[in-house]
């Protein structure tokens, strides 16, 4: 191999490494939610009018349940994710997006907004 040819090899490495730390950035193998979405991590618990429930597969609201199908970590350490979702009393499912990042206020919890970047809430990992 070629010092040129090393030395592309090595560039390739450390884009994959970068890559692997960005989608570590954000790590949903626990899960994150707010009051209610913690009580309700295990199944519906109690009823709550607003819920949030982030994991690793899913983000549940009080009125929907987001199945995810693809997670890309931004350079920015946030994750884009695309799901699809189902909404109470509707029938189908609507793919959609959403952004997970660190809160600006607190960064053991996390902001998670809609496509048009409205926040839907704050959410911090379940205890």
């Amino acid at each position: 191999m070629s010092v040129r040819g090393f030395g592309l090899s090595v560039a390739v490495l450390a884009v994959l490494a970068v890559g692997q730390a960005f989608a570590a950035g954000i790590d949903l193998s626990k899960p994150y939610g707010d009051k209610y979405g913690c009580i309700n991590r295990n199944g519906q618990e109690v009823a709550a009018d607003q819920m949030l429930l982030l994991t690793d597969e899913a983000l549940v609201t009080a009125a929907s349940a987001c199945t995810f199908t693809d997670k890309q970590a931004q350079a920015d350490g946030s994750l884009v994710v695309t799901a699809t979702c189902e909404a109470e009393g509707e029938e189908g499912s609507e793919p959609t997006k959403f952004t997970i990042k660190r809160s600006a206020k607190n960064a053991k919890r996390l902001t998670i907004a809609d496509e048009d970047g409205n926040v839907m809430g704050e959410v911090a990992r379940c205890k």
